[in-house]
């Protein structure tokens, strides 16, 4: 990639022209570091296979954590009246390709001030989240954390409900059918109907989906040798802050469950609610008013690498990043190019201001 002026959009389309699903992410992470060496005072890919770029000697320093792995799927990667179609243009290397050139065009001015690491995470799709769990071992706690994450150029995320996943297992022995005793499948629903009960009591007087207790069954799976029958139910939970992981665990082992049915757990993540006037939050809100917009602050039903590092790293953290969340994932994956202009010039506002802060007297007014 050429040593001149950083081009946004350039290298948006060439990362969504690289594919990247999980575990496959070396290509893209070669070209973002080939990237980011133009400009930052390092740039490598890590043990993990992250991309990392250090820009910045300053006391302050900000984390900037988005995922370059994508799911399954290809998806023609074209323009088309401004608009950039593609796997990942959205979720998630929009976000992560706006902040590497917002970085980009900062001025050297402020490397006394900041201390920025960009850390383009691998295999944030995939259970594993090993980008993100590498970079929490990895480097120092940062002071701040900004998720790649699209929220809208003009609004910012503060928090993701947490995870479990619970499998109930029933078995039992084969019967015929003209005995009146309830099959492995029969079992397994009944099982399920009780933690549905379990969920719909706990939810009592909730107001609003970022607080209830959220429940799918995902799949439903039987089969019987002749000998045993065996049905497996995976059910899924979203958990509000109120609910730790083990605890619900713990909860759900206690339910009076039929007899023959196992449940276990895995999966867990902890939800993330941050702070409404950390210092981040109130840098988003001055940049994007400076933008013309009203800053909009969102919680999100889903997870991400905020719920991965946020147990480990107890520092203010939002999530940002242009693009239309609801394209996640689909066959409709496409980005708004002057949306991502806008969030670019955003992050860099969000920069500057952070760095004019640490620059600021104790006690001056801000």
């Amino acid at each position: 990639m050429s040593r001149g002026p950083l081009d946004p959009i350039e290298l948006l389309e060439r990362a969504v022209a690289t594919p990247s699903p999980s575990g496959r992410e070396a290509a893209v992470a070669a070209l973002l570091v080939d990237a980011m060496a133009g400009f930052a005072d390092e740039a490598f890919v890590d043990d993990a296979g992250n991309a990392v770029g250090l820009w910045g000697h300053g006391d302050l320093t900000v984390a900037v954590l988005g995922h370059i792995d994508t799911v399954p799927g290809e998806i023609a990667v074209r323009r088309e009246d401004g608009v950039l179609h593609g796997r990942g243009a959205v979720d998630a290397k929009g976000s992560f390709c706006a902040a590497v050139a917002a970085v980009a065009g900062l001025p050297s001015s402020l490397k006394g001030a900041l201390r920025v690491r960009l850390i383009g995470a691998v295999e944030e799709e995939a259970p594993s989240s090993k980008g993100a769990r590498h970079a929490v071992h990895a480097y120092e706690v940062p002071d701040l954390v900004i998720i790649g994450e699209p929220s809208g150029w003009d609004a910012y995320t503060l928090g993701y409900k947490g995870r479990l996943l619970v499998r109930l297992c029933a078995e039992r022995p084969n019967a015929h059918s003209s005995r009146d005793e309830p099959t492995a499948a029969e079992l397994a629903v009944t099982a399920f109907a009780a933690v549905r009960a379990f969920v719909q009591e706990d939810n009592h007087g909730v107001q609003g989906r970022f607080d209830a207790l959220q429940l799918s069954l995902q799949s439903l799976d039987s089969d019987n040798d002749g000998l045993t029958q065996r049905c497996e139910a995976v059910l899924g939970f979203r958990l509000p802050p109120r609910w730790p992981p083990q605890a619900l665990a713990e909860s759900l082992q206690s339910l009076a469950l039929p007899f023959g049915v196992r449940l276990t757990a895995s999966g867990p993540e902890q939800a993330y609610r941050g702070p409404k006037d950390s210092s981040l939050a109130r840098a988003f809100r001055v940049a994007i008013r400076a933008a013309g917009a009203r800053p909009r602050a969102k919680v999100k039903t889903g997870t991400s690498d905020m719920n991965v590092v946020a147990p480990h790293w107890a520092v203010p953290m939002v999530a940002y990043g242009p693009g239309d969340a609801s394209l996640d994932h689909t066959p409709e994956e496409r980005i708004d190019l002057g949306e991502y202009e806008r969030a670019v010039e955003v992050l860099r506002a969000v920069f500057a201001h952070l760095a004019s802060e640490a620059h600021r007297p104790e006690g001056a007014p801000s």
